[in-house]
């Protein structure tokens, strides 16, 4: 092949930045490996080396599924009581909202007498496994804040996620797939914080949530298109990464470096995805178990059976959404609809990560942004067999399992009503702080300089919440 005299400088010049540098990808992907180590190792011994985060957005009902108040009856269909809002300052409370007892019946399981409602049945298997906090609540009851806070521990835009700050603290495990993994059940709707629930933030961007999809492609754009060789892929990725690194030395950017990794995982996720998502090694036993042969389980136990193979290939940070959970009108049927497809594979992840050995290791986290009311929605009607309820930050439930948090025990409390917390309060910042530190974080210490400030996950409060820990 002839060159005209300026493409043969290029050439040249590009050849002996090459031989001169000695770049290329693999020093590229030796420098970026270096710079992962450089930061990546905990503070103290860990309980736990990976978390998936079961999140609910729109908020389950406590009152309706794991926090019971069999005295609610003798309050059914009365106002508050003026006693249990001295000094209250509640916008969400309606002068003709009335108590609205649960109609769920419930039942205690396992030696720790857990008592789950008659829509969570599977839950009661592993009873004895959980931690079930009572005695959760939070800042704000707008459900975008409120998932930012929940997942970036702060209510606005543009701060990493939690799992992106495990990324970023721990590295990945397997440098075939990402660190932090997102997958949702249903079409996204409901998850009103959008993608900014899984953003890096101010972080490099290759600590950002990847999603991923049961179905169809995994991930979008990852497959190479027809007439497209394996050979000819690497031949254009180094010839970008070149590039790349090229003009990273003139400007000194460091997230050409995340570009350059992306780009590298990008192809290495190309051969490893498939294999992750063949379930034809496992078992009639455990696809039953996930319900993913079921139409209703299927979305969400699918979800949960790829989470245990994620974990078990050492991605740091799963999340499965299914939402949503916002149920102001007709609770009943939503509620029910909700814990139909979820209550199957979520039970079955903790019993599968068991029985594999995985779950000292693997801390398994359940739940929403926030709570529901006691009180009956109003302002979208308030037909008999139809009632809802509002959002409620000041005591909501959620569940932990694994990864060094002791199980079989039940933190908190709230009032008859579920109105206000009575016993060991937890800030969504005291989750975030025990979290972190399962991992062996500490969450004070796992910054990042941002605008002239040490940002951190738990922003400037959070205590790690040691009645949890095993």
């Amino acid at each position: 092949m002839m060159m005209d005299e300026h493409t043969l400088g290029q050439f040249q010049s590009r050849r002996r930045f090459l031989q001169e540098t000695a770049c290329g990808l693999g020093s590229i992907a030796l420098w970026q490996l270096m710079a992962d180590e450089a930061i990546a190792k905990p503070h103290f011994a860990p309980r736990a080396k990976n978390v998936i985060f079961l999140f609910m957005p729109g908020a389950p009902s406590q009152l309706d599924l794991m926090d019971p108040k069999p005295a609610m009856q003798k309050y059914h269909g009365q106002p508050v009581p003026a006693h249990m809002l001295d000094g209250l300052d509640d916008g969400l409370i309606r002068g003709s909202a009335r108590i609205f007892a649960s109609p769920r019946t419930f039942q205690q399981y396992g030696q720790s007498g857990m008592a789950y409602s008659d829509y969570i049945p599977h839950l009661g298997k592993i009873a004895d496994d959980i931690c079930l906090i009572r005695s959760m609540h939070t800042d704000i009851a707008n459900h975008t804040p409120a998932q930012l806070l929940m997942n970036c521990g702060l209510p606005v835009f543009g701060h990493p996620s939690m799992g992106s700050w495990v990324s970023y603290g721990l590295g990945s495990e397997n440098q075939n797939l990402p660190g932090f993994v997102v997958m949702t059940s249903n079409s996204g709707s409901g998850i009103d914080a959008g993608t900014a629930n899984w953003s890096s933030g101010f972080l490099p961007s290759e600590h950002r949530g990847v999603t991923f999809r049961a179905s169809a492609d995994p991930v979008l754009h990852l497959r190479s298109p027809k007439g497209v060789s394996a050979a000819s892929q690497r031949a254009r990725l180094d010839a970008i990464g070149d590039l790349n690194h090229i003009h990273q030395t003139k400007v000194g950017d460091p997230e050409i470096a995340s570009r350059i990794a992306a780009y590298e995982m990008a192809y290495r996720m190309q051969s490893t995805v498939p294999e992750l998502l063949d379930f034809s090694g496992e078992t009639k036993a455990t696809r039953e178990m996930y319900g993913i042969d079921n139409d209703t389980t299927r979305a969400f136990g699918t979800n949960c059976l790829l989470a245990r193979r994620m974990v078990e290939r050492g991605v740091r940070f799963v999340q499965l959404y299914h939402s949503t959970w916002d149920d102001h009108s007709n609770l009943n049927t939503k509620l029910k609809q909700n814990c139909d497809m979820t209550d199957r594979g979520a039970t079955a992840l903790v019993m599968d990560l068991k029985q594999r050995g995985l779950l000292d290791e693997t801390l398994v986290v359940w739940g929403g942004e926030f709570g529901r009311t006691p009180m009956n929605e109003v302002r979208r009607g308030n037909t008999l067999g139809k009632e809802g309820r509002d959002h409620h930050p000041f005591a909501f439930s959620m569940w932990l399992a694994g990864g060094g948090i002791k199980p079989g025990q039940i933190i908190g409390g709230t009032d008859e009503l579920g109105y206000h917390i009575t016993r060991d309060p937890i800030h969504v910042h005291d989750l975030q702080a025990t979290l972190l530190h399962c991992l062996g974080l500490n969450h004070e210490h796992l910054t990042f300089r941002h605008q002239g400030r040490d940002f951190r996950l738990t922003d400037v409060s959070g205590e790690v919440m040691t009645k949890l820990l095993a």
